[in-house]
C-alpha cells in the first residue's frame, strides 16, 4: 500500500501504476451528473467555480444523509463512465485525480496521460467501508441537488486501486485478456 496525501499526488501521479493500491487522505470533491452539468455552465459563462480545479480530486458518489455523530451515510462511487463527455476538460483546467467505478472511454485516457493525472477506483458496493474513511463533510454548492450537492470532504486513508495511470497502464485493457479465457 502506498499512503499519498493529495498534495503529494500531482507529483506522485507520475510514480504510479496501475493496479498500485493507495491510502489516500486530504481533500477531496464530490460531483456526479448533475454536479458536472452545473460545473460546465459555470465554465461556459466564465464565472468561478466553488473549489479550485487546479491539483483537485473528484470523488464520483453522492453521500447519503449522515447518522448521527456521522459526517456521512454511505458514500460509495458511481459508474464513472456517466461523466466522460466532462472529464477531458475538467482535467486539461487541472484536475489531478478522479475517483470512481469501471471503465473510461479513450477520451479521457488520453487525457490523463496529457495531464498526468491518475483515475482511482474506489471499492463498489462497499459505501459503508467507504464513508469509514470520511472525517469531515460539508456541502459547498447546489444544494439544490440533495445527495448529488458539491461537498467537500476529508479523506484519511481512503482505499483506492490506481485503473489509469498517466503512463497510459490500464487495468481495464490490460487484463482483459488473462480473464477472456477462463471457463467455470
Amino acid at each position: 500500500m502506498i499512503e499519498l496525501t493529495v498534495n503529494e499526488l500531482k507529483n506522485a501521479a507520475k510514480t504510479l501504476k496501475a493496479g498500485d493500491r493507495i491510502l489516500l487522505s486530504g481533500t477531496v470533491y464530490t460531483a456526479r451528473d448533475a454536479a458536472h452539468k452545473r460545473i460546465f455552465e459555470i465554465l461556459d459563462k466564465g464565472d468561478k467555480l466553488p473549489f479550485d480545479l487546479e491539483g483537485a480530486v473528484i470523488y464520483y458518489t453522492g453521500p447519503t444523509p449522515a447518522r448521527s455523530g456521522k459526517p456521512v451515510g454511505s458514500c460509495g462511487p458511481t459508474t464513472s463512465m456517466r461523466m466522460d463527455k466532462f472529464t477531458p476538460r475538467l482535467l486539461d483546467l487541472g484536475l489531478i485525480g478522479i475517483i470512481g467505478k469501471g471503465e473510461r472511454g479513450k477520451e479521457v485516457c488520453d487525457a490523463i496521460v496529457r495531464n498526468g493525472a491518475v483515475y482511482f477506483c474506489a471499492v463498489g458496493g462497499a459505501g459503508a467501508l467507504m464513508a469509514s474513511h470520511i472525517s469531515k463533510a460539508e456541502e459547498i454548492a447546489f444544494s439544490d441537488l440533495g445527495c448529488e450537492s458539491v461537498k467537500r470532504l476529508v479523506v484519511d486513508k481512503l482505499p483506492l486501486t490506481v485503473c489509469i495511470d498517466c503512463l497510459g497502464g490500464n487495468i481495464f485493457e490490460d487484463n482483459r485478456g488473462k480473464y477472456a479465457n477462463i471457463s467455470n
